[in-house]
């Protein structure tokens, strides 16, 4: 899904005119970790779990795959020519020369051991980790159809209905897999009054985005800074 716009970005709101409205120089902050309702009880779905997307690490493969090939492809072939009465490669007389003469704590020993360590623990975790981190999987209501929204669209849904909120004069959202971190600054209103209201808001926003996990709210309110 593309992004129209920058999903952190704040959208500026005019102060109301008439009583009531508060002076910008208020810096009070508020943080509504402990009190922003959270989304509803999900209805239960029969389209079966939904699992995170799978990437399909193409050129980690790849590359993998073409070390592998041409080095598989050397050995057979020297050794194919040694069996054929050749003499062998020097690289392959040299390494076995290293191998034998080498001890175990020298220091080159120990580097090749540690690149090789790390190469084999990085293809691990890429094989083991489904990736695709931007996308959140949606419930699953159909068997066999699967979807997923991506965490920049799913920023920007949030952002356009906290800037709805009264009070709210600029707002920044972002949304992990875990966790929707919402900040806003408001130029009038009760802190408290502002930060109630944009975790209902926000709260019935993130069930109707219809995730398989929604994330937990986090909402923090503040007076625009003086000057």
């Amino acid at each position: 899904m593309s992004e129209p716009h920058d999903p952190e970005a704040g959208t500026r709101r005019p102060p109301p005119d008439g009583p009531g409205g508060q002076p910008p120089g208020d810096v009070l902050e508020a943080d509504a970790d402990r009190s922003a309702p959270g989304p509803g009880p999900r209805p239960e779905h029969s389209g079966g779990r939904a699992s995170r997307f799978r990437s399909a690490r193409r050129i980690p493969a790849v590359l993998t795959s073409l070390v592998l090939l041409g080095a598989s492809g050397l050995l057979l072939y020297d050794i194919a020519a040694v069996r054929a009465g050749h003499p062998a490669m020097q690289w392959r007389r040299t390494l076995a020369d290293e191998l034998a003469t080498r001890r175990i704590d020298d220091v080159w020993v120990l580097t090749g051991s540690a690149v090789a360590a790390a190469v084999g623990l990085w293809l691990l975790l890429l094989a083991l980790t489904p990736g695709l981190r931007s996308l959140l999987p949606m419930r699953r209501d159909q068997e066999g159809v699967r979807a997923a929204l991506d965490r920049g669209a799913a920023s920007l849904v949030l952002r356009d209905r906290a800037v709805e909120v009264a009070g709210v004069q600029s707002v920044r959202v972002k949304v992990r897999r875990r966790k929707a971190s919402v900040s806003a600054v408001s130029h009038f209103r009760e802190l408290d009054d502002v930060r109630d209201d944009l975790g209902t808001v926000l709260g019935a926003g993130i069930e109707e985005l219809g995730l398989a996990r929604p994330p937990r709210l986090s909402v923090h309110v503040r007076r625009p800074k003086k000057g």
